[in-house]
């Protein structure tokens, strides 16, 4: 009997079927084959659902055009009219919670070349000494498929928002790294937004930015 019913049980288990993919989130998060690189496409089944691109309500003081980054709740909010901003997931490296203030995007790019930082390679010398001279843009660099770079006063701050090959880290604190998104988001984002936009990184007091609200999901 004990092994009668064993066998049923595991029979059950493996007959359940996968969890329903909503359709539109697929598309958002398919490969993106007309890149200079092939961006993988993501496996959303893996995402929570509060980190998927969407329409939220939105309370700040912030004009329409403005970025929030939210590092405290792994939010990226670009606000728009009417009280909503479109809302991405995003990753948050030590650098991400180490910047506070206000900013501009002062530079963009795509398939950026990235440069471990002075005090990276002193503080982790085997792991990014080899990288001293700079890694060019492809699927090996870290900053992904493109990159905004943050500037106050006319200076680069060295704080990035920018993609990420390693999907899975959206939503988590990273080792390294300032605010990174899935690629197809940062795609998304890069298009909507011009050098000069305002940028606004709150503390890790500041209250939750999105109001209750059920979203909306493909924008």
């Amino acid at each position: 009997m004990p092994l009668s019913l064993s066998a049923c049980v595991s029979a059950g288990r493996s007959s359940l079927p996968p969890p329903a993919i909503d359709p539109s989130v697929a598309v958002m998060y398919a490969a993106l084959p007309d890149e200079p690189y092939l961006v993988p496409a993501v496996d959303v089944s893996r995402i929570s659902p509060q980190y998927i691109r969407q329409v939220v309500a939105f309370q700040g003081p912030e004009q329409p055009g403005t970025i929030v980054v939210d590092p405290s709740r792994r939010f990226l909010y670009l606000v728009q009219e009417n009280g909503t901003a479109l809302r991405y997931g995003c990753g948050v490296g030590k650098a991400g919670f180490d910047y506070q203030g206000n900013a501009v995007i002062g530079r963009k790019a795509a398939w950026p070349r990235w440069t471990p930082t002075p005090n990276m390679i002193k503080l982790e010398p085997e792991r990014y000494g080899p990288y001293a001279g700079g890694v060019e843009g492809g699927l090996d660099n870290p900053l992904g498929a493109r990159a905004l770079y943050l500037y106050r006063d006319g200076r680069d701050t060295l704080y990035r928002i920018h993609g990420t090959h390693e999907p899975d880290t959206i939503g988590q604190s990273v080792s390294s790294g300032c605010i990174r998104l899935f690629n197809q988001d940062i795609v998304d984002l890069h298009r909507r937004v011009p050098v000069g936009t305002s940028v606004t990184v709150l503390d890790s007091d500041a209250e939750d930015r999105t109001l209750p609200s059920d979203g909306v999901v493909g924008v």
